[in-house]
């Protein structure tokens, strides 16, 4: 999402009473003011807040003094007041400065312990003017979208919008090493193969093949088949095979079905295959197996 989207969200001020807290991380944000400069000249005079005060350029260029320092902001800057800190903002007359604004508190409310994200937030020497602002443009747009028209799941969706945009702006005043975590390690493996597991089982009814449930997840059927066999330890095929017969044993308990209805259900045209398929795994044909219930009898 581009800075020019966030030229047009000037409902962004409307979040006043829509967006009003949200909890991300062990911390609670209570937002306090929303804004939406349009690029014209303007300037507020040095003051100070209680409160983070965060302002994203996109347009035009000025200057945010902040404390005995001095510091030019141009589009795609974002620039922050912390708690305390006397600040001035002033637009250039030549190229108007336009920005979205907004403001929270920021408190613990788990115990956290050590640096990371959050610090860009609670690190008082911290910078306060960055252009890392990663997915900010897409979460402002978001938000005033939100607010223009709120529709049902609206208090949802604004607060997960929120969270993300006090995490991303807590992210672009935070140091390298407050970000850094370790490497995280991912084996796409079993999760490919749940992947494949479940598009057997949705589709239990109908002619199924390596090519296609490969082609589901975007593998090759060779490396799919292999994949597949590692984790379950069993062909894809036969695995299918298992789960119909599976799901067969539980119908044939519903009299409501007849054994016909039951094999095609299950992926048979026929009931004769069927019917064979269910004896070599059960030990029962299925009319047996309803007879009894499902029950194995042992005899004494």
């Amino acid at each position: 999402m581009s800075l020019a989207a966030v030229a047009a969200a000037e409902r962004f001020v409307d979040l006043a009473g829509l967006l009003e807290t949200c909890e991300v991380g062990g911390f609670r944000a209570d937002f306090v003011s929303w804004g939406h400069y349009r690029p014209e000249y303007w300037r507020n005079y040095w003051h100070s807040h209680s409160f983070h005060e965060v302002c994203l350029a996109y347009s035009g260029e000025g200057r945010f003094n902040c404390g005995s320092a001095e510091y030019g902001v141009s589009a795609g800057d974002l620039f922050l007041a912390r708690p305390g800190d006397v600040h001035e903002i002033e637009s250039s007359r030549s190229a108007p400065l336009g920005i979205a604004f907004w403001g929270f508190t920021f408190r613990p409310v788990d115990a956290v312990s050590g640096t990371g994200w959050w610090s860009g937030l609670t690190r008082a020497a911290g910078p306060v003017v960055s252009t890392a602002v990663g997915g900010l443009p897409a979460v402002v747009t978001a938000l005033a979208g939100e607010a223009a028209e709120p529709r049902s799941g609206y208090g949802e969706a604004v607060a997960a919008l929120g969270a993300a945009l006090v995490l991303d702006t807590a992210r672009a005043f935070a140091l390298d090493q407050d970000l850094s975590v370790d490497p995280v390690v991912r084996d796409r493996g079993p999760v490919v193969v749940e992947a494949m597991q479940r598009h057997l089982l949705d589709n239990l009814a109908r002619p199924v093949t390596v090519r296609e449930v490969a082609a589901a997840v975007h593998l090759s059927e060779r490396h799919a088949e292999r994949l597949f066999r590692q984790v379950v330890g069993a062909s894809m095929m036969s695995t299918l095979r298992r789960l119909r017969l599976e799901l067969a044993a539980q119908l044939l308990l519903d009299a409501a079905f007849t054994v016909t209805e039951v094999a095609r259900r299950c992926g048979y045209s026929d009931v004769r295959p069927f019917s064979t398929a269910f004896k070599r795994h059960y030990g029962r044909t299925p009319g047996e197996y309803r007879r009894t219930g499902g029950t194995s009898f042992v005899s004494g």
